[in-house]
């Protein structure tokens, strides 16, 4: 654990733990000494020569002064250990959360992995430096150090020590890995429970709509059930495990207790020598059974430091440290060249190729699961291709830095998120040195500036976690804002104006019609206006590109793209009707 502790910091965070540690054990030792000197001083006090003690007595006082102020530092070492390590922690998994693939975050079981282990995990972590090291290290040291002070003493007594503390250490090494194993599992459960709870919570509306309660949400009731047969599986079995420790150390005592007894009855031992040497055997087991104590919170830790390790672990994309002068994109571009990708299982695109020229806008259509919005998630490169390449402006997205290619793409998707702050702040984080002008230009063209005047906050409105203080349309305008004002020359939208009404989309789409001059958009589009007003359509199904060209030319041949607009022109015209008097 110790070695896992000083691997998650760096070298300036590891060197107040190896600080801490050094002191610990000197610590320790000075401790186990300062008992040891306890055992001569004891025998000539109830020997009656107590005059025989004063300089075991005084050899004491040194020590245990010696002790107090390399226990003070020591103490103040692990504090700066665990702010340090907190820090380090914080940063290095922002590092690593900022470097992973973007495809990475789309498990929700990953997300609710990284909260628990930047609230709680933090915590845990911390707790080791801070507060268990010291029982760790004195349950090895202080009962060596006693151990060879028994060796001097009387080697018979030393000897039950020698053997029992191996058989201590076997017996807590397993109750450990089962503590730990039930942790991990309880830990998952927790971690699945809590985000159906925040998914209960957050699908209030709709759950309502359909007449469902709490009792009636069976995914929340199984995380709940399972989540409780594990808490009771760590208390049944965990339980016996730690106690088992427990009586170990206990039968220990007790043979160390017995052993002096037959010894004393022999004559073999004086009365006052055997008191000494048994105290000095409580103050052996005595750390032993500290350890056992924070043995859970210290197994817990270890789980929580095993996680941090498998975060950062995950393989990142790679990419260069820069991208050298020159060799960034020259155009905004868009082209994929016999692309084939997939999810880890059958590929969802296959020999995909297409080009979207600067200035121009290109639909992509088809049915759902054809892989629109996949080609959008390769062009960001939230993933890399099985085969083929994604490149913009000529140059391969995977021979760019993440910041130059994102530099250079703005991206809008059906599913929006806002940060808990102002409509200006959400729009403004995509270019915070943007001027007022532009920042009122975009917002003007993405419709925001109707919602901002009705609200009594107008600009400083606060939108809530997730924008949830807001309709869908509201927060997918301001992230059409967020997109125009940022000025990319590579616009990438996902069912951008889904959440929007007639009126407002025919007006954002006029907007993306004026980009079109210094801009190449690329859409995954249902509704009509938009992609019939697009340069150019790619039609998807089964993963491949199955027609390519303008909506007339397509229109014309009569394919699956015929297909698709007669289909939405005839859903666009359904309506309800009620029946008529007399009908």
């Amino acid at each position: 654990m110790i070695r896992t502790l000083l691997s998650l910091g760096d070298r300036s965070g590891a060197r107040p733990i190896r600080t801490n540690l050094i002191s610990l054990v000197i610590e320790s030792v000075l401790a186990g000494i300062g008992y040891a000197c306890m055992v001569p001083a004891s025998e000539h006090i109830l020997s009656g020569r107590p005059q025989d003690a004063w300089p075991w007595i005084v050899a004491v006082a040194v020590l245990f002064a010696c002790y107090s102020v390399v226990r003070y530092r020591a103490q103040l070492a692990a504090y700066r250990a665990a702010i340090g390590l907190a820090e380090q922690l914080f940063r290095r998994l922002g590092d690593k959360v900022s470097a992973l693939p973007l495809g990475w975050f789309s498990d929700p079981r990953r997300v609710g992995e990284l909260s628990q282990l930047s609230s709680r995990g933090i915590v845990d972590v911390m707790g080791v430096p801070a507060h268990l090291l010291r029982p760790v290290v004195a349950s090895v040291v202080t009962p060596v150090t006693l151990l060879v002070a028994m060796f001097l003493f009387d080697w018979r007594l030393a000897l039950v020590a020698l053997v029992g503390l191996p058989l201590v250490a076997v017996v807590g090494r397993w109750a450990g890995r089962l503590v730990a194993r039930l942790d991990r599992v309880q830990k998952t459960a927790t971690t699945a429970a809590a985000g159906r709870v925040v998914e209960f919570a957050q699908a209030q509306a709709t759950l309502r709509a359909a007449g469902r309660t709490a009792s009636g949400h069976r995914q929340l009731e199984k995380a709940l059930a399972e989540q409780s047969a594990a808490q009771r599986s760590t208390t049944v079995i965990a339980a016996p495990a730690l106690l088992s420790t427990n009586l170990v150390i206990q039968l220990l005592l007790v043979a160390l207790l017995a052993t002096g007894a037959q010894l004393a009855l022999g004559g073999e031992l004086g009365t006052a020598e055997l008191v000494a040497l048994l105290v000095l055997g409580v103050r052996l087991v005595e750390p032993l059974m500290t350890a056992v104590e924070n043995g859970a919170a210290l197994r817990m830790a270890g789980n929580a430091m095993a996680r941090y390790q498998e975060i950062l672990a995950t393989a990142e994309l790679p990419a260069p440290h820069a991208t050298p002068a020159g060799e960034g994109p020259v155009e905004p571009s868009v082209e994929l060249r016999e692309v084939t990708f997939g999810y880890g299982g059958e590929p969802v695109l296959r020999n995909v190729s297409l080009v979207a020229r600067p200035g121009t806008m290109t639909a992509l259509v088809g049915p759902s699961g054809s892989g629109k919005t996949t080609v959008l998630r390769l062009i960001a490169r939230f993933w890399d291709v099985d085969e083929g390449t994604v490149s913009i402006g000529g140059r391969d997205v995977r021979q760019l830095t993440t910041e130059e290619l994102m530099r250079h793409i703005a991206l809008v998707f059906q599913d929006v998120y806002l940060f808990d702050g102002t409509i200006e702040e959400n729009i403004r984080m995509s270019r915070p040195e943007a001027s007022e002008e532009e920042l009122r230009e975009a917002a003007e063209l993405a419709r925001v500036t109707e919602v901002v005047d009705r609200l009594p906050d107008g600009w400083r409105t606060r939108v809530g976690e997730g924008g949830a203080a807001l309709s869908g349309g509201e927060r997918q305008r301001i992230s059409i804002a967020r997109a125009l004002l940022k000025d990319a020359p590579i616009v990438l939208l996902d069912e951008a104006t889904a959440a929007l009404d007639a009126a407002n989309d025919a007006a954002v789409v006029a907007a993306f019609d004026s980009l079109r001059a210094d801009r190449t958009l690329v859409v995954v589009a249902h509704r009509l206006p938009t992609v019939r007003s697009a340069d150019q359509i790619v039609v998807l199904d089964g993963g491949r590109v199955v027609e390519e060209g303008s909506h007339e030319q397509l229109f014309r041949h009569g394919g699956r793209y015929r297909v698709f607009w007669e289909e939405r022109t005839r859903s666009v015209g359904w309506r309800l009707t009620s029946p008529t008097p007399g009908e």
